[in-house]
């Protein structure tokens, strides 16, 4: 009798632990590249270029509907942002401004990536999302 109640209790923690979802996991390499916004005109691009913080990488946006391209953007001035990528959804942009060279930090959550779309919203204001669809380079 007491092996089959430790048989009852090892069984129900094996079904209860698979029934926890896992949290979802996504590859750098999907984020990396050209993403349009839901057929814009707004553009970011996730480089794999160092910037000079420990594993943080260098990001561009521009929105070419206010007459932005990419080509305008001064090497890390407005437009270019830092950003970190876990592979638990954390992204973390650190947006650079000219003036005064003031650094605006956003942390996001992706909910999906894969190599051809990224959906994320703000951490702090869910109800801010995006949805953009990979490019092939222009």
């Amino acid at each position: 009798m007491k092996a089959f109640r430790i048989f009852c209790i090892a069984l129900l923690g094996i079904a209860v632990c698979s029934c926890t979802p896992n949290a979802p996991s996504f590859n750098l390499s999907d984020l990396q590249g050209l993403w349009q916004e839901n057929n814009t005109e707004h553009f970011v691009r996730f480089t794999t270029e160092q910037s000079d913080e420990a594993g943080y990488l260098y990001g561009r946006e521009w929105d070419e509907a206010e007459d932005i391209y990419e080509e305008d953007l001064l090497p890390h001035g407005n437009g270019w942002f830092k950003y970190l990528f876990e592979t638990n959804g954390n992204l973390t942009e650190i947006h650079l401004m000219n003036n005064g060279g003031a650094e605006i930090p956003k942390v996001y959550i992706v909910s999906k990536l894969t190599s051809t779309t990224l959906e994320y919203y703000e951490k702090d204001h869910k109800s801010i999302s995006f949805s953009f669809q990979k490019m092939v380079e222009k």
